[in-house]
C-alpha cells in the first residue's frame, strides 16, 4: 500500500516562486505557497526526486503534524499524537531542533526538551523499552512555533541542498549554489545562448548553468539524511538516482565562459568545475571586467559583483562596477543581470534596469538587476508583468 506523506520544500526569501515552478515541472502540482516553504501531498519515492532535482530550495522535509501549543502540556501532548515511531527505528539517533516566533512558548530549548520527552514516550509504548542507544540513522526533528502554532517535521536533507558535492574550496563570501541556480532561472538563460561571468569567484554561477544545460539533477553527487529510512528504502533511491542519471543531456553544446581578476580565484574555480564534470566544456581566464571579450551575440551575463561588504574595500567595490558598466558598451546586443547590494550600479551601467528583485545573500538584502538587450528572449520582457 502507497504511504502517503506531506513534504514541505523551505526556500530563501523571495525564492518560493522559483521552487514552485521547479516542483512544477518536476510534476508535482497540488501546491500550498507560504513565506519560506512550499507544501506538497507526496509518497516517499518523491523525498528522493525532489532531494535530487530541486536547484533553488533549502531542504525538503516531513510533515508530521500541526496543532494549537500554547502550554507545554498542548505541546507535549500534540507532540505525543503523532506517529514518530512509523519513521524512527528503535536506535536511530533523533535530535530536537527549534524556533519560535510570535508564540507564547517564547523559550527555544524549553519547546525542543519538551518534544524530545514526547518522542521518546510515543517511541517506548512501540518499542517496549525505556533506553534508547540513538547510534544509527538521524532523524533530525524540527518544532517550529508561529503565531501559538506548532509545526512537527523531519529532515529529509541533512547539509542543505545548496551542498552539491563540487565545491571542496570556495572565494571569500562565496554565492550559495542554490541562489546561483535561481538567478539563472529567473534570467530565463537557454542553453542555445552563450553565458558569461566576469566575477566568477569559485565557479558557481557558471557550474550551475551547465548543470541545468545538460539537466544534471544537482543532488546527484550527494548523500542524504533520509537515506535508509525504513520509509525511504534503497531501492527508492536506486530508482531515484537510475531516473536522474538517464536524464543527463551531455550532447548539448555549452557556450558557458568566465573570468576574474583574481588568479587564485580563477585557480579555484577551475578544481571545482573539473570535480563538477565540466573541466572540458567551461572557459576561464584572468582578467578585469573592463576587458572581456565574451564571443557570440545576443549572449547573456549573469554575475555576483564584488562589493564592499564581501571586499572589505568600498573603493574596490566601486572600480569593479565601473568595469562591469565599461564592459556592457562593447556588448551591445548582449544582456545583463546582476545581484547586488549596490544601487549605484544603474549609474556605471548608463540607464535604469529593465527589473530589479529584492533577494538575500544570507542576511544581506540585494536587488537582482536585470538590464535586457534587444531582440530574442527578453525583446517584451520589459513590458510585461514582473515575474513572481
Amino acid at each position: 500500500m502507497t504511504t502517503k506523506i506531506e513534504l514541505i520544500a523551505t526556500t530563501p526569501m523571495g525564492l518560493e516562486a522559483i521552487v514552485a515552478r521547479e516542483l512544477k515541472e518536476l510534476g508535482y502540482t497540488d501546491l500550498t505557497v507560504e513565506n519560506g516553504r512550499i507544501t506538497f501531498p507526496a509518497e516517499p519515492i518523491d523525498i528522493c526526486r525532489t532531494n535530487l532535482w530541486l536547484r533553488s530550495a533549502g531542504r525538503i522535509l516531513v510533515k508530521m503534524g500541526e496543532f494549537q501549543a500554547t502550554t507545554f502540556e498542548e505541546l507535549f501532548e500534540g507532540t505525543k499524537a503523532l506517529n514518530w515511531p512509523d519513521w524512527i527505528p528503535g536506535d536511530g539517533e533523533f535530535p530536537v531542533d527549534g524556533r519560535s516566533h510570535k508564540s507564547q512558548l517564547s523559550s527555544v530549548p524549553a519547546c525542543q526538551s519538551v518534544v524530545k520527552k514526547a518522542v521518546v514516550e510515543k517511541m517506548k509504548e512501540r518499542y517496549g523499552t525505556e533506553w534508547f542507544p540513538e547510534n544509527e540513522g538521524r532523524y533530525v526533528i524540527e518544532v517550529t512555533l508561529l503565531n501559538d502554532r506548532a509545526q512537527l517535521t523531519l529532515d529529509t536533507t541533512g547539509a542543505g541542498l545548496h551542498k552539491r558535492g563540487y565545491r571542496n574550496v570556495a572565494t571569500e563570501a562565496p554565492l550559495r549554489e542554490t541562489m546561483a541556480a535561481a538567478l539563472l532561472q529567473i534570467s530565463r538563460w537557454q542553453p542555445e545562448r552563450p553565458l558569461y561571468d566576469p566575477f566568477c569567484g569559485s565557479g558557481t554561477i557558471l557550474i550551475e548553468a551547465a548543470m541545468l544545460a545538460w539537466n544534471v539533477a544537482p543532488g546527484l553527487r550527494r548523500s542524504f539524511n533520509s537515506e535508509g529510512w525504513p520509509l525511504v528504502p534503497d531501492k527508492l533511491w536506486e530508482t531515484a538516482r537510475e531516473e536522474a542519471f538517464d536524464a543527463v543531456k551531455d550532447d548539448v553544446a555549452l557556450q558557458i565562459a568566465g573570468s576574474d581578476i583574481d588568479p587564485g580565484a580563477i585557480e579555484i574555480a577551475t578544481a571545482n568545475i573539473k570535480k563538477a564534470g565540466f573541466g572540458k566544456d567551461i572557459k576561464l581566464s584572468v582578467m578585469p571586467a573592463a576587458k572581456i571579450k565574451p564571443e557570440g551575440e545576443y549572449g547573456v551575463i549573469v554575475t555576483n559583483p564584488p562589493y564592499g561588504e564581501r571586499l572589505g574595500d568600498d573603493r574596490e567595490a566601486e572600480a569593479a562596477l565601473r568595469q562591469f558598466g565599461m564592459s556592457a558598451l562593447h556588448l551591445p546586443t548582449w544582456s545583463f543581470f546582476a545581484f547586488t547590494p549596490v544601487a549605484a550600479i544603474e549609474h556605471y551601467m548608463g540607464r535604469p534596469a529593465d527589473k530589479k528583485r529584492k533577494l538575500f545573500n544570507g542576511r544581506i538584502e540585494c536587488n537582482y538587476y536585470q538590464f535586457f538587450g534587444p531582440g530574442g528572449l527578453y525583446a517584451n520582457r520589459k513590458s510585461q508583468s514582473p515575474e513572481k
